[in-house]
């Protein structure tokens, strides 16, 4: 599972709804959640931000909180 995934997970997020406001497809919420290869585009994550009603600034921070930049 993806941080995406476990992010809709802990906050019990039923995707088919946040697919219906989105227009993101079910089938494409399943990979960002669960594939790992899957790549999240910044307009996405608004979406879903906006959907599930959070800050899109403490989604992306979730998401991408362990990236580093390199020493």
């Amino acid at each position: 599972m993806t941080r995406l995934g476990e992010f809709l997970a802990k906050r019990s997020i039923n995707r088919a709804e946040v697919s219906r406001k989105t227009g993101i497809n079910t089938t494409r919420l399943s990979d960002l959640s669960n594939t790992s290869s899957a790549k999240l585009r910044a307009d996405e994550l608004y979406l879903i931000a906006l959907a599930i009603d959070s800050d899109p600034c403490v989604l992306l921070n979730y998401v991408c909180g362990e990236i580093q930049l390199k020493e």
